[in-house]
């Protein structure tokens, strides 16, 4: 079926005085793009429903500002292996609430009696596939109400965010291809039940050449397996992009693909052959700044939802924030809200509710409770019994699996330290005179401003013999037997912050200071105080190499790393700094490489 231009100018002139609904999809690349101003980023849209993808938030780490934003309910689909990975969210406004709402393509999150249901043939996929496929969070649905001049209708958002097919991950491309036909069969399931659906987000592939800046190879680029799936899905061909590709290479002798699905492309329904409309782009190497990228975001709708409501779709380049632009499309018919959120919904979370704490809050006013002194002290010395905390105390009073009281202090009320917390152990200590230990644990503990407070180094750990210690430890007047061994300027600090300072260099060094207290020399020859100085450390490192012009531009190069596994990973190499663009732009890069030599 081919669609004519004609048709299109008219319909957008007779309907564009009644728009009533729009809707938006966003790839965010990261929930962090709105900042703190969410409300304010959702009201720009004007939308009543906006679908963002690629949220990378997990639910532990969702807080209720995002989940819960006025004037709107949301519903958050989350990755269950990676965290700070894929996630996707829809936001509708309260005057567009779905009645029915759903987590997933398979059906196998969903645990309520409000689920949309319509799953499709899922007989291709075992349950273990089923699961891989929805774990890591990369779709949601939502049903809505909505009105036309045919009266009320049913409406399916589909809101997707499709997997990346690595090449260096054969496994991503099968799972890659199993997602779109899950999400196929889903659709088409929701099609056959009576309601009209949009399926819209980052598909990760473009389907023809104009929507790509630089294709491979004009004559296969149908090969690729995501675009044969999307000429499957897709509805018709344009004779419009015919033409563009003849116009796009003139020499070839490519005929388009007939496309005999049940969805159509909304975006070239309306800008059949507009070029270079483009909405993600890579933003490690300014690809932005020169419009070289690719058309990955799409509102798809099913034939009939095209033609009868939508008004007009276009993309928001000039919206920055992702590597990716938002796409918006105006349909003439009006959203009905429900008179309730459906459970999925986000404002429903225990964490947001207060039907439930967590394990943490629910442990501390355990502790608060304290019916009696004798179970106050059951409570801190039982808080968390085998706990990360405990265990990692128990190990550091007792490094050699000594005693259970050989190394331990006690406070005032006979209760271990060992059983409170860590914040509460240093004030302890503190106040309680400290005895003389040969642990290392007392090495490193906080000293006191007197002299009575601070431990005795072992001699084991100093290196010195007891002769050597008490012979240095009568040198000085106002030392007795149980300070520190300090020489230099050290003797007269009366907080003690150089005492540990001096004990570790001499511990680390191996070096005993010399009997003027002056510093031992660092390796090299050079003195403590000659190593502080940004002379010595410009001499011992060295800064990166100078970069040379490019060719082309004779302009300075940009320092770049290799971070791909492999041979050459770790290697430096210099490159144009331009942005990244088309070799027919003269504003663009250039093709200058050269690697850093390793000697520089």
């Amino acid at each position: 079926m081919t669609f004519a231009p004609q048709v299109i100018a008219i319909k957008c002139a007779d309907e564009s005085r009644h728009v009533k609904m729009k809707i938006v999809t966003w790839n965010i690349n990261g929930i962090r793009t709105f900042k703190n101003a969410i409300k304010k980023t959702l009201d720009s849209f004007d939308a009543e429903i906006i679908c963002v993808q690629e949220t990378k938030v997990t639910r532990d780490l969702l807080d209720e500002k995002t989940a819960i934003v006025e004037g709107y309910n949301s519903y958050f689909s989350f990755s269950r292996g990676r965290s700070g990975y894929s996630g996707v969210a829809t936001f509708c406004k309260d005057s567009a609430t779905p009645f029915a709402s759903e987590e997933g393509l398979t059906g196998l999150l969903t645990n309520n009696g409000e689920a949309v249901g319509c799953y499709g043939d899922q007989k291709e996929f075992s349950i273990e596939e089923l699961q891989l496929l929805d774990n890591e969070g990369r779709a949601v649905i939502t049903q809505h109400q909505i009105r036309g001049p045919d009266g009320p209708q049913t409406l399916a958002v589909v809101n997707v965010y499709c997997p990346r097919a690595d090449p260096e991950k054969p496994e991503r491309k099968l799972f890659k291809l199993q997602f779109y036909q899950l999400l196929q069969a889903r659709a088409e399931a929701l099609l056959a039940s009576g309601c009209h659906v949009i399926v819209l987000g980052d598909i990760n592939t473009s389907h023809r050449p104009i929507d790509h800046c630089d294709p491979d190879d004009i004559d296969n680029f149908e090969d690729n397996p995501g675009r044969k799936w999307l000429n499957g899905f897709l509805f018709g061909v344009t004779e419009e992009e015919q033409d563009v590709g003849s116009d796009h290479d003139p020499d070839s002798s490519r005929k388009p693909t007939e496309c005999g699905g049940k969805f159509v492309d909304t975006f070239r329904f309306f800008h059949p052959s507009r070029p270079q409309a483009f909405t993600c782009w890579n933003t490690l190497t300014g690809a932005r700044q020169t419009n070289y990228g690719t058309r990955i975001d799409y509102i798809f709708g099913n034939h009939a939802l095209v033609e009868t409501h939508f008004v007009e779709v276009d993309i928001m380049p000039e919206v920055e924030g992702s590597d990716h632009c938002p796409v918006w499309g105006h349909l003439g018919c009006e959203v009905v809200p429900s008179a309730r959120c459906p459970p999925f919904c986000t404002r429903y979370m225990p964490e947001f509710v207060g039907k439930q704490q967590k394990l943490s809050r629910f442990l501390v006013k355990m502790a608060d409770q304290k019916p009696n002194v004798v179970e106050s002290k059951e409570a801190k010395d039982t808080t968390l019994p085998g706990s990360q905390e405990t265990e990692e105390i128990r190990e550091n009073l007792h490094p050699l699996g000594l005693g259970s009281s050989a190394g331990r202090k006690r406070g005032p009320d006979g209760i271990a330290e060992s059983s409170a917390p860590k914040g509460k152990k240093s004030k302890v200590a503190k106040a309680t005179p400290a005895k003389p230990q040969g642990s290392l644990l007392a090495f490193f503990k906080p000293k006191g401003p007197t002299a009575e407070h601070k431990p005795k180094i072992s001699t084991e750990l100093t290196g010195r013999s007891k002769d050597t210690a008490a012979e240095n430890s009568n040198s000085h007047v106002g030392r007795n037997s149980d300070s520190p061994l300090v020489s230099g300027p050290n003797m007269n600090n009366p907080s003690g912050k150089g005492v540990s300072d001096q004990n570790s260099t001499v511990e680390v060094s191996g070096q005993e200071p010399d009997e003027g207290g002056a510093a031992p020399p660092v390796e090299g020859g050079a003195s403590k105080k000659e190593a502080c100085l940004p002379s010595f450390w410009k001499a011992v490192l060295r800064g990166p190499p100078q970069p040379p012009p490019c060719k082309v531009h004779n302009e300075p190069c940009v320092l770049r790393t290799v971070k791909k596994a492999g041979p050459t990973m770790g290697r430096q190499f210099f490159v144009c700094a331009r942005p990244q663009g088309h070799a027919s732009n003269p504003q663009a890069r250039c093709n200058f490489f050269a690697w850093v030599d390793k000697g520089k």
